[in-house]
């Protein structure tokens, strides 16, 4: 029997201090090897307990959450998951706290009662596993390497053409970093259209979708029903919503849905990867990237089927490597790219030639 993963649950609140501990230790893989107050006091405790994964709430005393991971980043090799409240300022800090190092987030329900906190139980007894077995500071960090010169924005007014390529990303643990990075890349006259389904709760994605678009020379939104898919954008699936596309009239549209969970996900990456292989058939792209579980993995030989190209992350470069794996062990995935190579990549296949890369690096085709 192998070991059970031990916690150390960082918060200010007691009521937290004592209903998370409970709600982990329902999962007899977990051993939650003690409790904090606040940043100064889990320090402490960390050369104590030599915990597995930390859970860190970012509102305390003394020492908040964000001092506390930098000094965790800097000190220690131990994976962190922020419990974040569920608020517009809840939401910018932890977007800080994932760039500092954290793996990942939970989002607190606005009434942290017992019941409510039972929503989140899976979650992140879920995430907690991942993170025991995730890299810590290697994709997480990368968001701090930037292309060597930055690519300007497209000039307002400028009209956008139809796309000739639809790129669908799916991404989970580790995503907001590592995916900044690609399209940080991808300059703002990119032929395709991307199409993002993050697994991130209902009010951090239109955040995240800022984010992106302050980092990036593509146009990035979080998507709405009806918007159209065009060269240069990239549209961000909205948190709790399953993503379609559709072609119409006027051109080819989103669409958004309520319909049940698929994969344990709304968003689902299985339901973007099933659409634009229907859709649009070989000009569409797949490309699976950091995260747990298989979600996309199945959908992704939809798109191959369909003729369309069909891209897994490599191990190396992952976060947590498991939805590029399910799709690479299924034979799916008709390529494998580190992620430093995954922009250039992407440039060949949309047919942009001039180099945004260092010389030599290539793609590993799977055979």
């Amino acid at each position: 029997m192998s070991k059970p993963i031990r916690v150390l649950v960082v918060d200010d609140s007691a009521l937290m201090r004592k209903l998370i501990p409970q709600m982990l230790e329902r999962d007899g893989s977990i051993q939650v090897a003690g409790t904090a107050m606040d940043g100064a006091y889990a320090l402490e405790k960390i050369a104590e307990l030599k915990p597995d994964v930390i859970t860190l709430d970012l509102e305390m005393p003394r020492m908040d959450g964000n001092e506390t991971l930098r000094e965790i980043a800097r000190n220690h090799h131990i994976p962190v998951i922020v419990v974040s409240a569920h608020t517009t300022a809840g939401a910018s800090a932890t977007f800080k706290a994932l760039s500092a190092g954290a793996l990942d987030f939970v989002a607190k329900p606005a009434n942290a009662s017992s019941a409510r906190m039972d929503e989140i139980a899976a979650e992140l007894i879920s995430k907690i596993k991942g993170a025991a077995h995730g890299k810590i500071g290697v994709p997480p960090m990368v968001v701090n390497v930037r292309p060597a010169a930055k690519l300007p924005r497209m000039k307002t007014g400028v009209t956008r053409a139809a796309p000739t390529k639809i790129l669908a990303i799916g991404i989970s643990t580790g995503g907001p970093n590592t995916l900044q990075y690609v399209l940080a890349q991808l300059p703002p006259d990119f032929p395709g259209t991307i199409l993002v389904v993050q697994h991130m709760p209902e009010g951090f994605t239109e955040m995240f979708a800022r984010r992106l678009n302050d980092t990036c020379p593509l146009d990035v939104q979080e998507a709405r029903s009806g918007d159209l898919l065009l060269a240069g954008r990239a549209l961000v699936c909205p948190g709790n919503r399953h993503m379609r596309v559709r072609k119409m009239p006027l051109g080819p549209v989103v669409v958004l849905s309520d319909e049940d969970r698929v994969n344990g996900h709304r968003p689902s990456v299985d339901v973007l990867f099933r659409s634009i292989a229907q859709e649009f058939g070989a000009q569409a792209i797949a490309v699976l990237m950091t995260g747990m579980g298989d979600d996309g993995a199945d959908a992704m030989g939809a798109v191959k089927a369909a003729g369309g190209l069909t891209m897994a992350q490599d191990a190396e470069s992952c976060v947590v490597f498991g939805m590029p794996k399910a799709a690479i062990e299924r034979g799916h995935a008709m390529r494998v790219v580190s992620l430093d190579t995954l922009a250039p990549t992407l440039h060949a296949q949309c047919g942009i030639v001039r180099p945004l890369s260092p010389a030599g690096m290539t793609t590993q085709p799977v055979v």
